[in-house]
């Protein structure tokens, strides 16, 4: 079997493409944030008060691993942690005004990228493939 029929080492090398094109585009648009971090940055912003277990879900990232990626997105002033009101030992995450500007101001920048992960596709193609990649990962 030809190393291009296999399917995991194919999403792979489409990963890394779509990681260097988001990389590229977001430190064009003066901002140096990964495309995880954008992702957890979306679910706080849909979700006030979410946890982390809870943006590890909404992203279907590692929880052992998203508490490293909300610390850099503190430190960047984008997330702030504040003690659940419910419970002391939880924290809620929020977007910062300045978190917000910046979601705000990359969307558009990672909406357009989409287009060029997929440039050598057909329109038509970008719609059906992005349906199977849906179906595969069941999450339709």
């Amino acid at each position: 079997m030809e190393i291009n029929g296999i399917v995991g080492h194919m999403v792979r090398r489409l990963y890394q493409q779509s990681s260097r094109i988001f990389s590229t585009r977001a430190l064009e648009a003066g901002f140096d944030l990964t495309s995880v971090q954008f992702a957890a940055m979306g679910a706080i912003r849909a979700n006030p008060g979410i946890g982390q277990a809870g943006v590890a879900t909404a992203i279907a990232y590692d929880r052992t691993t998203i508490g490293g990626v909300i610390d850099r997105l503190e430190k960047k002033g984008f997330v702030k942690r504040s003690v659940a009101q419910q419970d002391k030992r939880a924290r809620e995450l929020f977007l910062t005004p300045e978190g917000e500007q910046v979601f705000t101001t990359l969307r558009p920048v990672v909406q357009g990228l989409q287009s060029e992960i997929l440039q050598h596709l057909e329109e038509d193609e970008k719609a059906t493939f992005l349906k199977l990649l849906q179906k595969a990962v069941n999450d339709e």
